[in-house]
């Protein structure tokens, strides 16, 4: 494989949240396509118990396990347990945000643009959070898909905005086939009140009612999505798929990262704000190709495997 006696050993460290293990999976997916690999998945110890293991230089779940070249993790609750399996059985290691212990205990640290830290020979920017997708060759104009997210830290949510918006969206494109989806933090009285929009060209899907992959399948076949603005990384998973992408309007708590971020994109033109867009207009698409983990996977391969 690749000129290698074995495939490289990845340990994977996962604290259970779907957005924190997508992005794992979004970053070993493109390390495939660069080395032949092979991954063991681990779920997070407890703080208490993983600064146990790393004390002890011990790291009970990988016992029998192949030692990793690379050890991987996303989530706060993951960097204890990270540096207790590499002080245990060696390897590189790899975190998939801003780590709030000291960065240099990482081998590297992919983090996203918006937190505002500073490159180094550890820590690779990124546009967003890695994920799974890839630019769509089969994406159509008259699809669209509107992801809601619900109540954050960084945005106000308001039902009465929201229902408009779509309202206002779905009612002047009817040329369009839309598909709405929320997300487990929408308000119940927000799925009340889609209950009450009947247009013949909007599928309400509530997302306890998709199945595995049901999202990734959509979203590849949308050439329009809409997302609300709390929800950045699907933001960023849309852009990543190709298609054009609307950002509904909320009313900012503050001015964190991650409004200024969204916002930036928009001056950028990546995305558009609803507050521009002109009714029936299609969202235009990003020129450029937009796939972060292929790129940290490409980093990867050539600053610590590039013999290969």
């Amino acid at each position: 494989m690749n000129g290698n006696a074995r495939p490289y050993v990845i340990w994977s460290i996962t604290d259970g949240k779907p957005g924190h293990r997508q992005q794992i999976r979004g970053l070993i997916h493109a390390l495939r396509d660069e080395l032949a690999v092979e991954e063991i998945e681990f779920k997070a110890a407890p703080a208490a118990l993983a600064l146990i293991h790393l004390a002890s230089a011990s790291y009970p779940p990988g016992e029998g396990c192949p030692p990793p070249d690379l050890i991987i993790g996303a989530g706060h609750a993951t960097h204890l347990n990270i540096l207790a399996a590499r002080r245990a059985r060696g390897g590189k290691t790899v975190v998939l945000m801003k780590p709030t212990l000291p960065r240099w205990l990482f081998d590297l640290c992919l983090i996203p643009l918006h937190d505002g830290v500073a490159p180094s020979k550890r820590v690779v920017l990124t546009q967003g959070a890695l994920n799974t997708m890839h630019r769509s060759t089969d994406a159509d104009q008259n699809v669209g898909l509107i992801l809601l997210g619900g109540v954050s830290r960084h945005y106000q949510w308001h039902d009465g905005e929201i229902l408009a918006g779509v309202g206002s969206l779905v009612e002047s494109t009817p040329q369009v086939r839309w598909t709405l989806t929320t997300s487990p933090r929408t308000p119940a009285s927000l799925l009340d009140g889609l209950r009450g929009l009947a247009y013949p060209n909007l599928d309400v899907v509530p997302f306890q009612q998709t199945t595995q992959g049901w999202l990734h399948m959509t979203m590849a076949s949308a050439g329009q999505i809409w997302v609300t603005p709390d929800s950045v990384s699907m933001i960023y998973e849309a852009l990543t798929s190709g298609s054009g992408v609307g950002v509904f309007d909320l009313p900012q708590r503050r001015s964190t990262r991650v409004v200024r971020g969204l916002e930036r994109l928009v001056q950028a033109g990546w995305v558009t704000g609803f507050r521009n867009w002109q009714p029936g207009q299609s969202l235009p698409r990003l020129s450029a190709k937009l796939d972060e983990a292929a790129r940290c996977a490409k980093w990867i391969k050539q600053f610590w495997y590039p013999n290969i």
